[in-house]
């Protein structure tokens, strides 16, 4: 059996996530040399190179690979265990990984703030992204739970949807269109429009609906992120479809309205996803029944009353 100790492994595994021996030092708060000393004595168990160098890149060996996920197994069912020995305790303490798509920003952190109220010694690590790096982070299990409006079709999941995410024509109070009332979708051809980047699953939801009324759009700007867009439409750079939760705090403000455009507002919604093959920690069943629990009862504007209140 392969003498390594636990602290052995955490710097190597360190290292391997990082690519760095610096950075590695630095994450853990040691000096570099004793990186090194630690990672040469692990190698030395183990009996084959762990990392080789190829110029300044620092590359996995398939040794290093194999211990590499033996070490992240290793590592999720101690902090499982440590989780399973609070919960037994009456306590609920641990951490929470969660990634959601950039629009569930809206109002993730509303129910995670309860959330943290409620289970004070939990600590929770956020990442928001687009779908596209949702989807690398599931295949490298990177994360408890997703939080996203179209779960990928080729990865292996158990998806529970939660609430509705409605997408909506946003254009600026004063455009043309504004003060008209079930406007056909054949009225936005050729209008200059803000696309999300590609990845998004909001520009997909789009395109998808553009090609099936034969709609063609002046893309004049693509923008990944939600609040570039709402300060591009405020400047006059053009129209958007956007998630009515990006609107929560436009309503009062009078820069932006919604147009009421046929075959509008795309009906779509919000799923937590986590990957089929994944037991879930004490910590992420928590969140999730607390979200399905919890989510039922946010309350937000309608399309239609944010376009009341932007006039």
């Amino acid at each position: 059996m392969i003498q390594a100790t636990l602290h052995q492994l955490k710097v190597f595994e360190t290292v391997a996530r990082h690519g760095s021996f610096t950075r590695a030092a630095e994450e853990l708060f040691i000096t570099q040399p004793t990186v090194s000393s630690q990672v040469k004595q692990l190698t030395k168990a183990v009996g084959l190179p762990l990392f080789e160098q190829i110029g300044k890149s620092l590359y996995l060996t398939d040794a290093g690979k194999e211990l590499l996920a033996t070490c992240q197994d290793i590592f999720e069912r101690l902090d499982n265990f440590e989780m399973k020995i609070a919960d037994l305790k009456g306590t609920k303490q641990g951490q929470l990984r969660l990634a959601v798509i950039t629009t569930a920003k809206y109002f993730v952190p509303r129910l995670l703030g309860s959330f943290c109220q409620h289970y004070p010694g939990i600590d929770v690590t956020l990442k928001v992204t687009n779908h596209q790096e949702i989807q690398r982070r599931m295949l490298e299990n990177e994360d408890d739970l997703y939080i996203v409006s179209n779960p990928p079709e080729d990865i292996d999941l158990h998806n529970k949807q939660f609430l509705d995410n409605p997408l909506v024509v946003v254009a600026k109070a004063d455009h043309p269109l504004s003060k008209q009332h079930h406007i056909s979708i054949d009225a936005l051809n050729a209008q200059p429009f803000i696309m999300r980047e590609k990845g998004s699953g909001t520009r997909a939801a789009v395109l998808n609906l553009f090609a099936k009324y034969k709609v063609s759009v002046n893309v004049r700007l693509e923008l990944g992120s939600n609040e570039a867009i709402k300060q591009a439409i405020a400047g006059g750079l053009g129209i958007s479809v956007l998630s009515e939760h990006c609107l929560i705090s436009e309503g009062m403000s009078g820069e932006l309205t919604v147009l009421d455009v046929e075959h509008f507002p795309i009906k779509r919604n919000w799923y937590v996803s986590y990957l089929a093959g994944k037991k879930l920690s004490v910590i992420a069943q928590t969140f999730l029944d607390y979200l399905l629990q919890e989510s039922p009862k946010m309350s937000f504007p309608s399309s239609s009353l944010l376009a009341q209140l932007a006039k």
